[in-house]
């Protein structure tokens, strides 16, 4: 558990390590990222009632004048831990009693994977889409949805995997504040060949705030390492693709792809008739010539497989009523992105 001014939430996040129902060892690996209220003496209040409960507790940090990032303070947390298993907790959540148990569970059945649950946000209603997405994701989405917006489909603060999974993923990076840790060492994961699985049961209180660590990556920082991801793990494996929206998110991919995957592009596909009536989407950066000139066409006269370029859960059902019309298979003729 990595902790910056993470005070005024321990009370809660300790008690229910206290009331985990798991029956094997556990030990609380806590680092404190340069705190500057009183988390650490929260932290040493708990030790004995986690020491009765049989949670040995370790905790180290640094007082420099900045925080060193999560990752940073994740691999410190990690190292000096001794456990066979590793299950991640953020300082601003709240685990239910059955969680270790039934993730340690799940992982004997599925090696080399991230484990993860479905979620409760807190304060309820916020991230309405965001968190609708993460509860309900089918097993093979975990795999197929990892380009999009959202970032890892087995979010971070539920994982749990074995250390020896952990080790050769490699350690999260360090680079500190506006560095997405998590999504770096997810894609790693997969890289390596390691599966993704969630336990279908709500485990963990996830808990939405302004000073979340979240919130200080950028979105154009989370867009180039997905396109890149996509092109290495999808485009790459492709001869053509039709890029499904026309409009500015179709047309920004189309842009931030490398001149090979560009030249994959066979087509725009939209249901906007003012779109598809202009016949072609012409690429006046490029310095081609003549420059690059991409039909438009109506989603039912284009070819798979396609990359979907239009937000989940935004248009009523009419884009997924859209795609099981055409009897598409997700993760075969096509991904989402957005």
């Amino acid at each position: 558990m990595p902790v910056h001014n993470a005070s005024c939430w321990l009370d809660e996040c300790l008690q229910a390590i206290v009331l985990q129902d798991f029956t094997g060892s556990m030990e609380l690996s806590v680092f404190d990222d340069a705190s500057t209220d009183d988390s650490r003496e929260v932290l040493e209040r708990w030790r004995e009632k986690l020491e009765v409960r049989g949670v040995s507790l370790l905790i180290s940090g640094h007082s420099s004048a900045q925080p060193k990032g999560v990752g940073f303070a994740k691999n410190k947390a990690i190292s000096q831990s001794h456990g066979e298993y590793l299950c991640f907790q953020d300082a601003d959540d709240i685990m239910m009693p059955e969680r270790v148990r039934l993730q340690y569970d799940a992982s004997l059945l599925h090696k080399n994977s991230l484990i993860g649950c479905r979620v409760w946000r807190l304060p309820e209603g916020s991230t309405e889409r965001y968190t609708r997405w993460i509860n309900t994701l089918t097993q093979e989405q975990l795999i197929t949805q990892v380009f999009t917006s959202h970032g890892p489909t087995v979010i971070m603060p539920t994982w749990f995997c074995s250390r020896k999974w952990f080790q050769e993923v490699g350690s999260f990076d360090e680079g500190g504040k506006g560095v997405p840790e998590d999504l770096l060492f997810f894609y790693q994961s997969l890289r390596r060949g390691g599966g993704l699985t969630r336990v279908d049961e709500c485990l963990l209180v996830y808990r939405y705030h302004d000073n979340a660590a979240t919130h200080s990556v950028t979105e154009e920082t989370i867009w180039r390492l997905r396109v890149d991801f996509l092109q290495e793990r999808v485009l790459s494996r492709w001869e053509n693709v039709t890029v499904w929206n026309a409009g500015k998110q179709g047309r920004k991919l189309y842009r931030s792809l490398s001149a090979t995957n560009q030249r994959k592009v066979k087509a725009f596909c939209d249901v906007d008739e003012n779109k598809i009536h202009k016949g072609f989407y012409t690429y006046e950066e490029s310095k081609e010539r003549p420059k690059p000139k991409i039909p438009i066409l109506h989603y039912t006269a284009a070819a798979a497989p396609f990359i979907v370029c239009v937000k989940l859960d935004m248009t009523g059902g009419v884009l997924e009523a859209n795609l099981n019309s055409l009897q598409l298979k997700e993760g075969i003729d096509y991904y989402h992105f957005n």
